[in-house]
């Protein structure tokens, strides 16, 4: 019985403290675009990540790339110099550690998802999700 008031005790006292850690950690993402839904999809980005690269290019259209296979920095270098020769594209962020490529275009040109998924295959890579956002 001791042992059980106890334990009540440690949890009642420890409760303030985590739910007070949770509260400092918690932010509100409404109004983000990274809580979208994009052609049936929820975007899986790094938040932080995608929301400075929006923020950079605030009018764009932003194409969000899934790559299946880019394991290293090669990889990730060899798309980045592919879609570097593209002059419609305005900006690019290859994220190797979740396997995503931003790519901004402005809002003039007409996406060709063909396009972008021959310059990944062109890298030896698979584009398994294409997602265009502000068409």
């Amino acid at each position: 019985m001791k042992k059980l008031l106890l334990a009540i005790l440690l949890l009642t006292a420890t409760a303030p403290q985590a739910a007070e850690h949770e509260m400092e950690h918690m932010h509100s993402h409404k109004g983000h675009v990274h809580d979208t839904m994009v052609d049936g999809q929820t975007l899986s980005v790094d938040a932080e990540r995608f929301d400075n690269f929006v923020n950079a290019v605030p009018s764009d259209q932003i194409v969000v790339i899934s790559v299946q296979g880019m394991v290293c920095d090669f990889c990730a270098r060899g798309i980045e110099k592919t879609f570097d020769k593209d002059n419609t594209v305005t900006k690019i962020d290859v994220d190797l550690a979740s396997g995503k490529v931003l790519l901004a275009y402005s809002q003039a040109v007409k996406i060709d998802r063909t396009v972008i998924e021959k310059n990944i295959l062109n890298n030896g890579l698979n584009a398994t999700a294409i997602q265009v956002i502000g068409k």
